[in-house]
């Protein structure tokens, strides 16, 4: 009996002083679920905020060129992967406020997206043009894909990809702007199958719905969007929204829409309209247009708050110093709000209490109540635009 009492009472021993050497202070424990990345355009930082408390946690720098970057999150919501205009992805430990890994990819990127399991992060390229693709966790190369199409003079040429989301079936979708298709890319074959689809004109951006079903672009070279059904892949790419302008001529386009942020709301589809002051009503049953709501501006970011009430819309230059506010069952603006000098980007809390929204040249961020339209905080940033929450880790598309 004393046998089997010794070894049993120092491993009881053991075991209770490895607890006590790894288990953290309580002050050093948080979770990450409200927690969020704020890019600093010209100074190529980013903040780490909390937006329970309004508080900024850190400042992350030497993050390149981030004129025009966006982030998705790790599935633990620990990670940040940031994408550059300069070819940088960078992956930011919102923890400990550091840079985990960079790599310099291509010369010129524009955003990117996580594969359904995580373990995949694939970028959008404009220089040279194609996508690539790496492992989540130490950012080594895992596929190139090169956008290849024969041009008008006939030769082989690389096209820009725009519009890259992830898609159930651990897909990635993109589009090319100047062959005018749509790509998916399958990551649980080896090497990833690509599938090609003909769309529209120069599709510039494009979305995802939220159950992964259909796949938007939107169109600069021609009026409509041109959408792509991924449960029927094999009935190809057709256009909704056709002629939206016909008869109209287009106003200068001084910034071209954002159709990630896109707004769903009562059975219909919020988009902005290139070229015009409005806003198109989609029918989602039948994609066919509803309504054109006439806003102060050419819209870029288009968004619902999370319970589909409010669609929120941010504007391009020269009036992008306001924020509109529509409500999505009567269709009328309920709310115009001047947040700042050149609005850039807005973000929703994870159950909508709140918006944040950036103004790059006021160098703040300002807090509004969803249910009173009101501001009830401010922080200061940097040249600040896009703001991205950790929520995001659990949306497809984003």
């Amino acid at each position: 009996m004393k046998r089997l009492l010794l070894p049993l009472a120092i491993a009881t021993t053991l075991l209770a002083g490895c607890q006590s050497t790894q288990t953290p202070e309580p002050d050093q424990l948080r979770g990450t679920g409200d927690l969020g990345l704020i890019i600093e355009r010209a100074t190529g930082s980013v903040l780490v905020v909390d937006h329970s408390e309004y508080e900024i946690l850190d400042r992350v720098e030497g993050l390149g060129d981030l004129s025009h970057a966006s982030v998705v999150y790790s599935r633990d919501a620990r990670y940040g992967y940031v994408f550059g205009r300069d070819g940088g992805l960078t992956k930011v430990d919102l923890l400990t406020g550091t840079i985990d890994e960079r790599v310099i990819q291509s010369g010129n990127s524009i955003g990117g997206a996580i594969s359904q399991d995580g373990e995949y992060v694939a970028v959008s390229n404009y220089e040279p043009g194609g996508v690539n693709v790496f492992d989540s966790d130490t950012l080594e190369t895992v596929a190139e894909i090169p956008a290849t199409y024969v041009n008008e003079e006939g030769k082989q040429d690389q096209s820009k990809t725009v519009g890259l989301v992830d898609a159930p079936g651990n897909r990635f979708v993109f589009s090319l702007f100047e062959a005018g298709e749509i790509w998916t890319v399958d990551m649980l074959t080896t090497p990833p199958d690509v599938s090609r689809h003909d769309a529209g004109e120069e599709p510039y951006d494009a979305l995802i719905t939220p159950d992964g079903r259909y796949y938007i672009a939107g169109l600069f070279g021609e009026d409509g969007l041109s959408m792509m059904d991924l449960w029927n892949p094999g009935q190809g790419v057709q256009t909704i929204l056709p002629d939206y302008g016909k008869g109209e001529q287009r106003l200068p386009v001084y910034k071209m829409p954002h159709l990630e942020g896109w707004a769903i709301a009562d059975g219909n589809a919020f988009v902005p309209a290139v070229g015009r002051h409005e806003v198109l009503v989609a029918d989602m049953a039948d994609w066919s247009m509803v309504e054109r709501i006439p806003v102060q501006g050419q819209p870029v970011f288009v968004m619902a708050s999370p319970d589909n009430r409010q669609i929120w819309v941010s504007f391009a230059h020269p009036k992008n110093n306001v924020v509109q506010v529509i409500d999505s069952q009567t269709r009328e603006i309920i709310r115009t709000l001047e947040p700042g000098k050149s609005v850039l980007h807005m973000e929703f809390t994870p159950r909508g209490e709140e918006v944040w929204v950036s103004s790059r040249d006021s160098d703040r961020i300002t807090v509004y109540s969803t249910r009173t339209l009101e501001e009830v905080a401010r922080l200061p940033a940097r040249k600040p635009s896009g703001i991205f929450f950790t929520n995001r880790a659990h949306a497809l598309g984003l």
